[in-house]
């Protein structure tokens, strides 16, 4: 059964009916100039919520995009995060001085090729050496994370069949989070804007991306 993430959360109630929901992960974005982005007292009253409503309460992710490590260690103390994500071009070195356990996007290519995948391969066993998690994708260009939109995953499924372990972003909705489960077999799946209407959070759409991810399959 596939992790789920859940990214781009701002208010308590949708990281609460997340975590009712069974959401693994709950991301809140600290990265400034960006829609979805939370100030450093908002994040911590996310934790706090979470924390204290939830039975098995999620992990939650401040998610940061080539910031100063300064920068990203001062939200870590203010919002009590328990890990962080980076989604821009920072390098392995970077995330090793990181203080929390580490996600790392990777962007990938609509249609990657034979070149392409092997560069993803390297990466994401690199990183797992280093004790940190890959999340894959969609490369589009000015955009860091958060592109809603797929790369072809066949490329993932190659990586997957492998015996590699990363988080498939990138287009995900609870229609077609399902067929990703199935044909990928990821270590889990994240999604922002394929559970939003009109820009916010939709529950109904959070609960059965979660559901669809999670359901028994034979």
């Amino acid at each position: 059964m596939p992790r789920v993430k859940l990214d781009g959360v701002r208010r308590l109630e949708d990281a609460l009916i997340a975590a009712s929901a069974g959401a693994d992960f709950i991301g809140v974005v600290f990265v400034p100039n960006r829609r979805r982005r939370v100030s450093v007292e908002q994040g911590r009253r996310i934790v706090e919520a979470v924390k204290t409503a939830a039975e098995n309460p999620p992990k939650v992710l401040g998610l940061f995009a080539d910031q100063p490590l300064e920068e990203v260690e001062a939200s870590v103390r203010g919002s009590g995060v328990d890990m962080v994500q980076f989604s821009g071009s920072e390098s392995i070195a970077y995330c090793d001085q990181a203080p929390l356990p580490v996600f790392k996007t990777i962007h990938v290519s609509e249609h990657a090729g034979s070149p392409e995948l092997e560069e993803l391969r390297r990466r994401i066993t690199a990183l797992r050496d280093r004790g940190h998690m890959a999340v894959l994708d969609r490369a589009v260009a000015g955009l860091r994370g958060g592109t809603g939109q797929t790369f072809d995953w066949g490329v993932a499924t190659r990586l997957s069949e492998e015996g590699l372990h990363f988080m498939l972003a990138g287009g995900l909705t609870p229609e077609n989070v399902g067929d990703a489960v199935m044909q990928v077999n990821p270590w889990g799946v994240d999604v922002s804007s394929g559970v939003e209407s009109r820009g916010a959070k939709d529950p109904e759409k959070v609960r059965r991306f979660i559901a669809e991810a999670k359901r028994d399959r034979p």
